[in-house]
């Protein structure tokens, strides 16, 4: 974005700016003399120079806000693609820990493996004694169903929670979003985010397919 000062409300500083410099002399007993071009011409050019700063500034901070924005839309919506409520709402209780022929995971799997690795990135992001776990055996449920009739609804819960947390930690003003986490090596939040929307889409992807495979996809 480029910074366009509006040329009318620059002239109306320098304006003023004479008008103090009129004063000034005056205080001084030379209310009949006109100001001296060279500080007039500084006065000018520190104005100027104060303005786009602060237009700067502003700018930054509009720019970040919606690089803000950005971020928790990608996180939290489809765009080109379902989305996470969208793949697991509505599917037979029966489907759930079933694993299409040629396919590795289950939906209950899958869903799980969503969960885990979503806490573990807002874990990781936010938590200075984050203990880093075991791949892959932390990362994957034990069964490919679910242990209990509400563990579906729970977990899908968790990651609502989960990503609501990702969220405002991102929208956060407070926080820095290209700071390098200090227990990390070499990560930042900004990274972390679009680490969770990347790995999101391509395990929401795999529902799907899976789905379809099971005669359960709209």
């Amino acid at each position: 974005m480029v910074c366009n000062p509006d040329r009318a409300y620059l002239e109306w500083k320098h304006t003023i700016l004479a008008s103090q410099l009129r004063v000034q002399f005056a205080q001084r007993g030379k209310r009949d003399s006109p100001p001296d071009s060279a500080s007039f011409l500084l006065l000018r050019i520190q104005s100027t120079a104060g303005f786009l700063l602060r237009a700067k500034r502003e700018t930054a901070l509009q720019n970040e806000e919606i690089l803000r924005n950005q971020l928790v839309s990608l996180i939290s919506e489809g765009h080109a693609h379902a989305t996470f409520d969208q793949a697991v709402e509505n599917l037979p209780r029966e489907l759930r820990g079933r694993r299409p022929e040629g396919l590795p995971h289950s939906a209950w799997e899958l869903l799980e493996h969503l969960r885990i690795a979503q806490w573990d990135i807002l874990d990781f992001s936010r938590n200075p004694n984050y203990q880093e776990q075991k791949w892959p055996d932390d990362y994957w449920p034990r069964s490919p169903e679910p242990p209990s009739a509400t563990a579906w609804d729970e977990s899908i819960a968790a990651f609502h929670r989960d990503m609501q947390e990702i969220c405002a930690l991102v929208t956060d003003p407070a926080t820095d979003l290209y700071a390098k986490i200090p227990h990390g090596s070499g990560q930042t939040i900004l990274r972390e985010a679009m680490l969770v929307a990347d790995h999101n889409a391509y395990h929401v992807g795999q529902l799907v397919l899976v789905r379809q495979l099971l005669g359960a996809w709209k």
